[in-house]
């Protein structure tokens, strides 16, 4: 099968850059049990996206057991906006030792760097819990499309050059970010077209005004089986339980590559260090429930559950390789 050509030296050269910049999340290792007196009062979820979104799903899914394991209530506290970073903000100065938050990659690893005035430093300001759940994207495009492999579309997209445009839910968001790595890797270079969200890029899609959009499996699954769009390949090294009927970009040819959206639970820096290990062991085993683990998979994530030291390595990971393009391809969200 054959390769597809990438600036390989660019990235490679971009990678080192963050990797050598970016600091390691503080570490969580503890003893693995909290203070006896904790919690006294109610623990707040903060979450950076309205009621109804797939962290605020998240978070109301964790939140029962949690109380229940904890034996205080945990409120889920919605505060959207500036793509979660406003809730992110509010976890990482506070100082009650009774907040977290539930938020997804870019609060966790490239806030910073995508814009220089974000409140927060994720790599300084907030000490990780556990990496909830994750899942690959899925590369689509119309229906009409006429291609029938990956290879033939990205052909078709290399020969439409700047005629083709591609939708996201926003700059620097992973959908953006994954698509500018995808055009150095395959050569294409369709526009961006940021939009609100998922919804309004699938609407796009559907009125021909943009031929491809890296989306959220669940959603792009929906619209493919019933045949309103087509399936390009998936953003993961195999198939994806979430999806297993698509074949992985990697599988289709593109080999080596891999995109992950996740969301996470995370702390401030400042709250003792046995408070989050015992955060980190009761919301890892929560999520790895046989209960817990079925609602995540229908919301559209494959439970991971990892421990903070775990979460920790993937934002270390994340923020090489998302960083690594925001700098060669010089993306700005302000």
């Amino acid at each position: 099968m054959s390769k597809f050509p990438a600036r390989r030296a660019f990235l490679t050269l971009a990678l080192a850059a963050v990797s050598a910049g970016a600091q390691t999340p503080k570490s969580t290792r503890a003893p693995a049990t909290a203070p006896a007196a904790w919690p006294t009062k109610p623990v707040r979820i903060m979450v950076g996206f309205p009621g109804g979104s797939t962290p605020d799903l998240v978070a109301r899914t964790i939140a029962e057991p949690l109380s229940k394991a904890l034996g205080q209530p945990v409120i889920v506290e919605n505060r959207p906006g500036a793509g979660g970073n406003i809730a992110a903000d509010v976890v990482a100065k506070a100082t009650d030792d009774h907040t977290i938050g539930v938020m997804i990659n870019g609060n966790m690893t490239i806030a910073k760097l995508l814009n220089p005035a974000t409140p927060f430093d994720p790599l300084k300001d907030l000490a990780p819990i556990s990496l909830i759940g994750t899942a690959p994207l899925l590369l689509a495009a119309p229906a009409s499309t006429p291609f029938n492999t990956a290879q033939e579309f990205f052909l078709a997209a290399r020969n439409a050059g700047r005629k083709w445009s591609y939708g996201t839910p926003g700059v620097g968001t992973v959908g953006h970010i994954g698509m500018e790595l995808l055009k150095t890797k395959t050569n294409i270079d369709p526009v961006h077209v940021p939009y609100p969200g998922n919804p309004q890029v699938i609407n796009a899609m559907l009125g021909g005004q943009i031929q491809l959009s890296l989306l959220p499996p669940a959603l792009a699954a929906a619209q493919i089986r019933a045949g309103k769009l087509k399936a390009v390949g998936v953003t993961s090294a195999s198939r994806s339980p979430l999806v297993p009927e698509y074949p992985s970009l990697d599988e289709a040819g593109l080999r080596g590559f891999q995109l992950e959206i996740w969301t996470a639970a995370a702390a401030p820096a400042s709250m003792p260090r046995p408070i989050v290990a015992k955060l980190s062991t009761l919301i890892g085993d929560i999520a790895r429930t046989p209960d817990v683990r079925q609602k995540l998979f229908q919301q559209g994530w494959q439970v991971a559950g990892t421990s903070s030291e775990g979460l920790a390595n993937r934002i270390k990971a994340d923020t090489a390789l998302l960083g690594g393009v925001i700098l060669m391809r010089g993306i700005k969200a302000e």
